[in-house]
């Protein structure tokens, strides 16, 4: 039985992701949501259509992902929130590390002293390590990555496919 081998780069070439997220290491969150645009754009149900072909496809979404991207950016935030919320053994836990860090940031190096019983901070990341991690593993928090991503994916590039491009690009397109 010979092995299948699927060139990746092949597809991801295609949909033009090679330097999508390019530049947005650099940026600042103001910056990044200042081209937010109205949600009156950004739902308008009379540019829903349905794709004649694949070219068609790639056109829309790598037009839509660049002129929709901080409100896309918004959609997977919400859906992050969305997620914690549905899963609050997996915010609790979150909670419990940041809290826990921070407590233990806020000691400075010294132990830990509650009347005769004292604590070093390596004690207290090891206690910390040792009751996160079992909860963690409770919290299932791979299935809620896995569902956000596909959930993101989904609502993302089924927006970017079925909202069509606006009469004004079609006409920028064109070469004279």
């Amino acid at each position: 039985m010979s092995r299948l081998n699927i060139p990746l780069d092949v597809l991801t070439s295609r949909l033009n992701f090679s330097g999508r997220f390019e530049g947005m290491r650099s940026q600042s969150i103001t910056s990044r949501f200042a081209n937010l645009k109205p949600l009156s754009e950004f739902l308008d149900v009379k540019r829903i259509s349905k794709p004649a072909n694949f070219g068609e496809v790639q056109s829309r979404v790598n037009y839509n992902l660049g002129y929709f991207s901080s409100n896309y950016a918004v959609v997977f935030v919400m859906l992050s929130i969305y997620s914690l919320l549905t899963n609050l053994t997996l915010l609790f836990v979150i909670a419990l590390v940041i809290g826990g860090m921070y407590g233990i940031g806020k000691l400075q190096g010294n132990d830990l002293e509650i009347g005769s019983w004292r604590a070093t901070t390596s004690q207290l990341y090891t206690g910390l390590l040792v009751v996160s991690v079992p909860l963690a593993i409770i919290a299932s928090p791979f299935a809620t990555v896995l569902w956000l991503i596909g959930a993101s994916g989904v609502t993302i590039l089924g927006h970017a496919t079925f909202m069509d491009k606006p009469i004004e690009s079609a006409f920028s397109e064109e070469a004279v």
